[in-house]
């Protein structure tokens, strides 16, 4: 954020916008990828995902205009990140593990995303001190290609229907969104992932800035994110295996709860890089673990055979909240000269979240229950 505002001369709210206009069209673009990948398999989303994803990066690296990071930063991130998410591949591993230890694999999936972040960042911190943040850009363009290579090794759309092919095999794409759309629970999981995406896009975004305000070292924020990453290996795991054991509503409002008071401590008590860095810690056992336990909800409730289009919705609320988090973020920052009314919002919105999931019907729905009976 820093680098960039400064280097276009423009305040944060700008680089906030660009970021904020990456998450909704990632959202946006969700639920298509989702059918997309429901019909033609994921791999071949995956590699389109990936080709925008590093001209997306590339572009914004050697863009002149600041306008210009709307449509590299903005759109074409946006779809790449759309195209290479968790829901897509969440999709494809729903269709080939049995429904009683879902949680725990999209858990296990999520992980290896989170140990992604802690191995990226603390190089990118580099990169931008060695290189800059144009160097670091065009670096991590390049090793969207890994992705592709990834990619090739998945199975076709023609043999991932596992359970499909049984029980839910003569739905139709239109009757499985008219029979979520008329379920109340589908829409309160929709309200809790909102919840989700507003937190987790302002932190990522706002918390190197909010340190720096505090005048601490960019190598403790950097540092904080990492503990976000390698934690949140941890706890993704840990959600998904609660979520296997226990009622998954129930895990989830308990870790809303978590969320709850860690960011209210992190915000009452002096910022120092210890406290910094026990944030990282603790928010990110708490960060995406409501990704297998969100998954886990949408596949028991109606199935696997339309899961990547079912969460992608889901998914597309959860970004109009990243959307919100990111740019409200900087303009509260830019309006009151402090991040403290949003990071209170933060603790607000965690503990409806908490009790939003609460009164989730859980139960598969009647379709499903009687062709397992």
């Amino acid at each position: 954020m820093m680098p960039v505002s400064e280097h276009f001369e423009v305040g944060r709210e700008f680089f906030s916008f660009a970021i904020a206009l990456q998450n909704l069209l990632f959202g946006m673009f969700q639920p298509f990828v989702g059918m997309a990948a429901d019909k033609w398999g994921a791999k071949r989303i995956i590699i389109a995902g990936a080709i925008a994803y590093a001209a997306g990066l590339f572009l914004t690296a050697v863009a002149v205009e600041p306008s210009m990071l709307y449509l590299s930063l903005g759109t074409l991130v946006g779809f790449g990140l759309s195209a290479t998410s968790y829901v897509i591949v969440l999709g494809a591993v729903a269709k080939v593990v049995p429904p009683q230890h879902a949680a725990k694999a999209f858990g296990l999936t999520t992980a290896a995303g989170s140990f992604g972040m802690f191995a990226m960042i603390p190089g990118a911190q580099t990169l931008l001190s060695d290189f800059g943040w144009q160097g670091a850009l065009q670096g991590f363009a390049m090793l969207c290609t890994l992705m592709i290579a990834f990619a090739l090794f998945m199975k076709s759309s023609r043999s991932e229907q596992g359970e499909a092919k049984t029980v839910e095999s003569n739905q139709t794409l239109k009757e499985a969104l008219r029979e979520a759309f008329n379920h109340k629970g589908y829409w309160l999981i929709h309200a809790g992932f909102f919840v989700c995406g507003f937190h987790v896009m302002f932190i990522a975004t706002h918390l190197p800035s909010y340190l720096a305000d505090q005048n601490l070292p960019a190598t403790s924020a950097a540092m904080a994110l990492a503990y976000v990453g390698i934690f949140n290996i941890f706890g993704s795991y840990f959600w998904g295996v609660m979520g296997d054991r226990f009622s998954k509503r129930h895990v989830m409002s308990a870790l809303y709860f978590v969320r709850t008071m860690v960011i209210a401590s992190f915000v009452t008590f002096p910022i120092t890089e210890h406290t910094a860095a026990l944030f990282g810690g603790a928010i990110g056992f708490c960060w995406l673990g409501t990704v297998p336990l969100t998954s886990g909800l949408v596949r028991q409730i109606f199935g696997a055979r339309y899961l990547s289009t079912l969460y992608g919705l889901v998914f597309f609320t959860h970004q109009v909240g990243s959307f919100l988090g990111a740019w409200v973020g900087g303009k509260v920052y830019d309006y009151y000269g402090t991040y403290d009314p949003i990071w209170w919002s933060t603790v607000v919105l965690a503990f409806a979240a908490a009790i939003i999931h609460l009164p989730i019907n859980d139960k598969p729905v009647p379709r499903l229950a009687a062709a397992t009976s």
